[in-house]
């Protein structure tokens, strides 16, 4: 039915997993899926494809148990061995993974082998909710899929444009040199294309815009884009640093984990889970679900309105710092779970902004419909955007432009 290249892209998240089949010369998605819940008692399996293929294909059961990663990626395999056997013509030629973090050594896609998978896996202390999800992934597809290329692109390529003087932490100079201690930035594919989908909606040139893009999801980060190119990030060394998330602390005094630890004798690795999976909106309501953590604030719950209140505050001082970094903004997009669905949100981050010329319309705010709309009033001096992130489309692109050289 097609004899153009297909490539199967693996999105792994910490508790969930997104993957598309897309069709390399027109972008046509051929089917799409994803598991939501991993590790919860039930996890949330969906899928859909292209009416084309809708007649042939069985649909899976929507609500199984899904224990681990390696688990969700085994039955995602199934899934593309179904679609393959009973979609004719359709052949798979790439498989295009979403890799966290590259450290000091990747900074474009590459083609997957032991020596970089091996690399990868040294660099799991420094995503830990990711890394261990991306490389359940890689491994699954190696062996399922031995005769396909794979590759993976990394969410920390698009930051490797920002500059020394934003990069280096003021630490011992050793603790650069010998271990790589820097800022890489994270969310990198999401704000790369949320920026090129700016571009077009603003009908200008990316080289030309500043913006600032805020990808909220359980993870959160903000960029600040200085002529098409990240200039600065709220995440650092790890995804850890920054604004407030889902189950992590973003932002904190350094000398807090020595404290605790010097107080609790707890060890690293249990600092570390309680700052990676056991901080953030967790930590003061009990859940990362922003749904929930706006109802109940509505009902008058008083830790759900703090936390509210810590994380919206967060949001406004980045957006005014990179406002002050980038001395002209062309743009704010919000992105993300949260960033796409949470109007309380987006309007509360614009609040009392009006004086430094962004202004929120409340009424379009409420009535996102489109994969990129306006939410600006029309006394807004700068473009308020909330743009549908497509992370998957950019690690098929970024392969197509890397396999073109």
């Amino acid at each position: 039915m097609t004899t153009q290249p297909v490539i199967l892209v693996l999105n792994s998240g910490s508790s969930s997993v997104k993957y598309k089949l897309i069709q390399l010369k027109d972008d046509a998605v051929l089917l799409e899926g994803s598991i939501q819940g991993i590790g919860e008692s039930l996890a949330k399996h969906s899928i859909s494809v292209d009416e084309r293929f809708a007649d042939n294909f069985t649909q899976p059961q929507a609500r199984i148990e899904i224990n681990d990663h390696q688990a969700a990626f085994q039955i995602i395999a199934d899934d593309m061995q179904r679609f393959f056997e009973q979609s004719s013509g359709i052949q798979l030629n790439l498989i295009g993974h979403r890799v966290v973090h590259g450290g000091a050594i990747f900074f474009a896609p590459v083609e997957l082998n032991q020596e970089v998978l091996t690399t990868i896996e040294s660099y799991q202390h420094l995503a830990p909710q990711h890394l261990p999800g991306n490389i359940a992934g890689i491994k699954t597809c190696q062996e399922l899929f031995s005769d396909v290329r794979q590759f993976a692109v990394f969410d920390t390529d698009f930051h490797q444009s920002i500059p020394e003087h934003i990069y280096r932490y003021a630490v011992p100079n050793n603790w650069y040199e010998n271990h790589g201690v820097r800022r890489y930035g994270f969310h990198g594919l999401s704000h790369q294309y949320v920026a090129q989908q700016a571009a077009c909606y603003l009908d200008k040139p990316l080289s030309e815009l500043n913006l600032i893009t805020l990808h909220l999801g359980n993870g959160a980060s903000a960029c600040a884009i200085k002529n098409g190119q990240s200039f600065d990030t709220s995440m650092g060394f790890t995804p850890l640093q920054g604004l407030m998330m889902g189950n992590r602390s973003g932002d904190l005094d350094a000398a807090v984990p020595l404290y605790i630890q010097e107080q609790t004798g707890i060890s690293a690795e249990q600092l570390e889970q309680q700052l990676n999976f056991e901080s953030g909106l967790v930590a003061i309501t009990g859940t990362h679900d922003m749904a929930e953590i706006q109802h109940r604030a509505e009902q008058g719950d008083k830790q759900a309105s703090l936390a509210i209140q810590m994380y919206v505050y967060q949001l406004r001082r980045y957006i005014g710092a990179y406002m002050i970094s980038l001395g002209r903004v062309d743009a704010l997009v919000f992105t993300g779970g949260i960033g796409e669905n949470a109007s309380m949100i987006r309007e509360l981050a614009c609040d009392e902004l009006g004086r430094y010329g962004l202004v929120i319309n409340s009424t379009e705010n409420k009535q996102i419909k489109k994969a990129t709309s306006a939410i600006h009033h029309v006394r807004s001096q700068i473009p308020i955007l909330v743009i549908q992130t497509n992370e998957e489309k950019q690690i098929a692109h970024n392969i197509a432009e890397y396999l073109k050289h």
